[in-house]
């Protein structure tokens, strides 16, 4: 016993020591390396499970959204991306986005190994784990734009190109050194990197595939809710707020460090802000569609990812009260970029492209204004480039899907729903 409280004690006062610290006092940790690879390393670890949980508030934003004849697909969807995602990013995204020379343009297609040391500050297995929780929130954003039309299979095929090719190649021009990094570009999350890229492949899908039957009139209006009606709002908010809570360790966690007292502070900042924006996007939302006569609850929901994008560029130099206003105009974008999109006579049943490519594009060009080491020419420069090369290259992918294998399901099929004609699993026994 006495030998395990010698080997207990000096951990313990080595915890409480950092847990005592003031960044006015230590500047940097003064614990060991070990130490702080440990914290680092629980840090990703940690951040990294409340994101992969996001991954559960997509299935349910998706599957309340979808009407009732197409839920069980939608989890099929997701569960499957997300299995996709992760086998694909093992297998070559990691490295095509870590592997690439400084101020490159492209990694190297080989499998991820682990080389873990205690000198590089936390494991490489937690690094590659909370990275790929990534890649799948970028897959996740292609799926509801694109539901109750696509064939389940072809979508599985896209989500291993966007998985283990696109999204990996973007990354890297930022986070693995790439040419953006040299260039300045600052996206400290991913409102552009992450959120954009799934957006502007969704986009891209969209227009392709073209929205369900009956979407639109001929005079290119919406056509009446009561066909399109979502089928259970109360699990779009469930998966809402299971969103919210996973951005914590979206954003928290990619202060990439916890072996300071600053780092600490960094991630309790960037929660704070990370939260106000939310509340920001759904309060702005709220209030826009007010003015038209009635609080649209599906655009407060929207408006709070939206919210939550924007401030995911810079949600650490920003006060408090920016944080809310930037959450809030991600808000207000998100109720006219889906005028926009109807407009356009595109078909996004969960509202994606809004939330994360419009309200991607604000976030990341309003990062100057709270970060001046930003400019913004460095990150108008990664918003086209990196936006134009993801549409392009999707576009291009989904055309020849469609034109080889086919991405639509026929008429009937479409009719009947995705759960009878993909599946044979019916969600709920009563359908529209």
């Amino acid at each position: 016993m006495t030998k395990f409280l010698k080997k207990l004690v000096g951990p313990l006062v080595s915890i409480f020591f950092l847990l005592n610290m003031t960044s006015t006092g230590y500047a940097e940790t003064t614990v060991s390396a070990e130490v702080g690879f440990i914290f680092n390393t629980l840090l990703f670890l940690i951040c990294g499970f409340l994101v992969m949980f996001m991954a559960a508030g997509f299935a349910m934003l998706e599957s309340g959204m979808v009407t009732s004849k197409s839920v069980s697909v939608i989890c099929a969807k997701n569960i499957g991306l997300f299995s996709i995602a992760a086998i694909m990013f093992w297998l070559v995204g990691y490295n095509l986005a870590y592997g690439i020379p400084e101020g490159g343009y492209i990694g190297k297609f080989i499998p991820w190994s682990d080389a873990s040391a205690v000198d590089t500050g936390y494991s490489d297995g937690s690094d590659w784990y909370f990275q790929m929780v990534f890649c799948a929130t970028t897959v996740s954003i292609v799926s509801g734009t694109l539901a109750e039309r696509i064939k389940l299979w072809p979508f599985f095929l896209f989500a291993a190109i966007l998985a283990g090719i696109i999204y990996p190649i973007v990354m890297g021009w930022q986070w693995g050194g790439g040419w953006l990094a040299a260039a300045g570009f600052s996206d400290f999350a991913g409102s552009t990197l992450v959120h954009s890229t799934g957006g502007a492949a969704a986009l891209a899908g969209a227009m392709i595939l073209g929205p369900r039957l009956g979407r639109f009139t001929k005079k290119g209006e919406p056509a009446p809710v009561k066909p399109f009606a979502a089928s259970s709002i109360p699990l779009v908010t469930l998966g809402i707020f299971i969103l919210w809570l996973g951005w914590f360790g979206f954003n928290g966690g990619s202060q990439l460090a916890m072996g300071t007292a600053d780092d600490a502070i960094a991630v309790s900042s960037i929660f704070i802000n990370t939260l106000l924006a939310g509340a920001g996007g759904v309060m702005a939302a709220g209030a826009v569609t007010r003015l038209s006569g009635k609080t649209d609850v599906v655009q407060m929901l929207n408006g709070c990812i939206g919210g939550l994008v924007a401030i995911t560029a810079e949600p650490l130099m920003p006060s408090p009260i920016a944080a809310i206003l930037i959450g809030a105009v991600g808000g207000v974008i998100v109720v006219y970029g889906t005028k926009f999109l109807f407009s356009l006579k595109i078909d996004d049943v969960v509202g994606a492209i809004p939330a994360h490519l419009f309200a991607g594009i604000w976030g990341t060009l309003i990062v100057p204004a709270t970060n001046p080491d930003a400019n913004f020419g460095a990150q108008a420069l990664g918003v086209v480039s990196i936006n134009a090369f993801v549409f392009v290259v999707a576009y291009i992918v989904w055309s020849i899907m469609k034109a080889t294998i086919g991405i639509r399901l026929s008429k009937e099929a479409e009719m009947k729903g995705t759960d009878v004609s993909e599946t044979g699993v019916i969600a709920y026994s009563i359908r529209d």
